[in-house]
């Protein structure tokens, strides 16, 4: 049984995590320029891969052997990794990145249902959907509406996206399963991203042809270990012990936070200016936490 109310060493896993995985697109943005999609994603959770057993051999840790935990491993790899990644890096060769975050951003809307239909202790609240849906207006506004511009256009390459944010939400919703099993959410997230690079090395090999290509230069590799070391292998932990804790519905409400991280550092970091649209759709984003969260309106009710 998982506790549908988060606590507040929860909340500040998935504030972390959500600047793990917001400070990820200007790693991203960074390696891109010298990498071809298919490539990055594999050099991120391959490397993260390695760190991840370097970590578990060093420390002792016992190697997960059952056929059946690996079978798992493998069905989580696909979903939680090579599929989204895939279709999120296809689908974004036809539309921006802007409408790609937004879709993205409806996983917590699918996992809802997916959870709701098929896990005992996840029902669908009221308080879960009005929470969601203020959170989803929150992450429109904050990237800006005009993105909404490109519905209609494109239709193949916005399913695609859809298909990843519904392969995530499986995702999470599947791994529940690990806690069941007795599975550390270190083991997890090792048996995850081993997985996903075995899925994903012969798609790579195919594709984008990696013996072809020039070596990245030492901005690039620096930015390839930043997101294997923090936004992969350390988040990955991060995300299967809240997802341990405090369910599926929960976890994924990183998906409204990270796009404020994110803002955050092109502001911090790369300068770029914060518009009134931002605040306004932090405060949305803000909004829908507190009403799924539920304390506030609690206290505010007495």
């Amino acid at each position: 049984m998982i506790n549908q109310s988060m606590v507040a060493k929860d909340w500040a896993m998935l504030l972390l995590l959500s600047f793990l995985w917001g400070g990820s697109f200007l790693f991203i943005s960074i390696a891109v320029s010298e990498l071809p999609p298919f490539t990055l994603v594999t050099m991120r959770v391959g490397l993260a891969a390695v760190i991840l057993w370097l970590v578990l051999l060093i420390s002792g840790y016992p190697v997960p052997k059952s056929p059946e935990v690996w079978q798992a491993f493998m069905i989580m790899g696909l979903l939680g990794n090579a599929l989204p990644f895939s279709l999120i890096a296809w689908g974004q060769i036809h539309i921006g990145a802007g409408l790609a975050s937004i879709i993205n951003a409806t996983t917590p809307i699918f996992t809802i249902l997916i959870a709701g239909t098929f896990l005992s202790d996840e029902h669908i609240t009221p308080k879960k959907v009005l929470g969601m849906s203020a959170g989803l207006i929150g992450v429109i506004v904050l990237i800006g509406p005009p993105a909404l511009l490109e519905l209609g256009t494109n239709t193949m390459a916005q399913l695609a996206v859809i298909g990843a944010a519904v392969s995530y939400s499986c995702a999470t919703v599947f791994g529940r399963r690990f806690k069941a099993m007795g599975i550390s959410p270190f083991d997890t997230a090792v048996g995850q991203v081993t997985a996903s690079t075995i899925i994903l090395l012969p798609v790579v090999w195919f594709i984008d042809k990696p013996l072809q290509l020039a070596n990245p230069s030492l901005q690039v590799w620096l930015a390839i270990l930043a997101l294997a070391i923090f936004s992969t292998a350390f988040a990955y932990i991060l995300f299967f012990r809240i997802l341990s804790s405090s369910g599926a519905t929960n976890v994924v409400l990183v998906t409204f936070l990270a796009p404020v991280t994110a803002s955050f550092f092109s502001w911090l970091i790369l300068g770029e200016q914060l518009q009134t649209k931002h605040f306004i759709g932090m405060a949305c984003i803000g909004l829908g936490l507190a009403i799924i969260d539920g304390r506030l309106w609690a206290r505010l009710s007495r």
